[in-house]
């Protein structure tokens, strides 16, 4: 009966054992993936990487442009919704900032993923000598 306790006590020890080395590897890994996500500093991701495609433009980096005749693709959330005349506007904001987008579609809720192709727009709106102008995306 002795020996039969000692091999038990034994076997929970062995388990406790591979478990706890399980834990620990699995630990390693998850260190290892994380910083495999930066670009050369630790505490900066790399945003290029969340991107569906190569045409996808962050919004950060969208100027105003004069020939309006340049195409952009913009991926987001959709933060907030506005109803227009025979149409909608959607905030969409990435990690990089927000912009709205005026669009046909009726059906996008707030928090739903969305993804955009359309041309900039600027819309000024001058008030007391002061530009409070806005840039949008009109979707084609």
């Amino acid at each position: 009966m002795e020996k039969f306790s000692h091999l038990l006590a034994f076997m929970k020890q062995a388990q406790l054992s591979y478990l706890r080395f399980f834990h620990q590897g699995l630990l390693v890994l998850l260190v290892m993936g994380f910083c495999s996500c930066g670009n050369g500093k630790p505490t900066e991701l790399n945003l290029n990487n969340l991107r569906i495609g190569a045409n996808v433009t962050l919004i950060r980096e969208i100027k105003p442009v004069q020939d309006n005749k340049t195409t952009v693709y913009i991926q987001g959330k959709v933060e907030k919704k506005a109803p227009l005349i025979k149409q909608r506007a959607y905030q969409i904001a990435d990690l990089t900032g927000k912009i709205w987008v005026v669009t046909n579609q009726t059906n996008l809720q707030v928090g739903q993923d969305a993804v955009f192709k359309g041309r900039i727009k600027y819309k000024s709106i001058p008030l007391s000598g002061q530009e409070y102008g806005e840039l949008y995306l009109e979707e084609e």
